[in-house]
């Protein structure tokens, strides 16, 4: 049975990921009605706690929760006493205290998520922190793999990018290999981690090495902020050496998918027709995100009593 919290791939075990599956599965049917709505989640109340800037994850996090009738709170740091010095656990705590069904969390250090979940009662749903952890990102690529392929189990991933300072890269590697998929990361030397034979997956410094034969081409957003720290020479060079065109493409197989998490550097990690036309599939990444959120939503804010006060009215 999945637990009361996810906060990394780690959490979960491989039945309790085919469950999310199966039940982002029955959820995907709802976008597709006039009326995309139901009343699963009525009554309850969902918190979303982003500290960190997020367009895709919040905004799938808040459809999802209303698509099922939850009640949604959007909490602003900026509109908050944190302004005011108020600590992230008082804070958390006083959120606590008003009986939210489920609190999602999003931060910009890895481990918050955890630190918050120890002193709160509701349920806590990671959707990133830091370069630690994305599992609700995780989950949604298996859902599309899956979709597109059958089975995620005998497939090659290759995950290319930053994959040192990555908690899409990360939580992805746990997630395709707990189902079986052999997974490959490619980056220049300075982004791959130097333990990186303890994540179980095989390294390469060459694009056209990763991609061979793979039937999945992962490609991460390259953080242009890093290039302070010199992790690459130049956006022109990173591009001319691991960026993805149809021209490497062909390495990987004829009915390879390509995907990435968005936001997308185009010309730098994709070019802009692959970005935009089939084999990508970053529409449909974002569009079953809402599924998946939906299903985890429904998985840990449906199973407990609307109020923990209910009844005294």
């Amino acid at each position: 049975m999945i637990g009361r919290d996810i906060l990394g791939i780690e959490d979960l075990s491989r039945e309790d990921i085919s469950t999310i599956l199966e039940t982002a599965e029955r959820m995907q049917e709802i976008g597709t009605r006039e009326v995309k709505k139901v009343p699963t989640l009525r009554g309850r109340t969902i918190v979303n706690l982003f500290f960190e800037a997020s367009t895709r994850t919040r905004a799938s996090f808040e459809i999802a929760g209303k698509r099922l009738s939850a009640d949604v709170v959007n909490f602003s740091p900026r509109n908050s006493s944190l302004s005011k010095s108020e600590s992230i656990l008082d804070t958390a705590r006083t959120i606590d205290a008003m009986d939210p069904d489920a609190v999602v969390v999003r931060h910009a250090v890895g481990g918050v998520p955890k630190r918050i979940a120890d002193v709160l009662e509701a349920p806590v749903l990671n959707a990133g922190d830091g370069a630690h952890a994305h599992p609700t990102q995780a989950l949604l690529d298996l859902f599309t793999v899956q979709a597109e392929k059958g089975q995620i189990d005998g497939l090659t991933v290759a995950i290319v990018g930053d994959i040192a300072h990555s908690r899409v890269a990360r939580s992805n590697i746990a997630a395709f290999q707990k189902l079986g998929a052999e997974v490959r990361v490619a980056a220049p030397p300075t982004m791959i981690p130097s333990q990186v034979e303890t994540l179980g997956v095989k390294a390469f410094t060459s694009l056209r090495e990763a991609i061979e034969g793979a039937d999945v081409v992962m490609m991460l957003r390259i953080q242009l902020e890093r290039m302070k720290g010199a992790l690459f020479p130049s956006v022109r060079e990173y591009s001319a050496t691991f960026g993805l065109d149809r021209e490497k493409l062909r390495y990987a197989k004829d009915d390879a998918i390509v995907m990435h998490p968005g936001p997308v550097n185009r010309g730098v990690e994709l070019a802009h027709d692959l970005a935009d036309h089939r084999p990508s599939v970053i529409l449909d990444q974002v569009r079953n995100g809402v599924a998946l959120r939906m299903a985890v939503l429904y998985l840990l804010a449906g199973r407990a009593p609307a109020s923990r006060g209910s009844g005294d009215a």
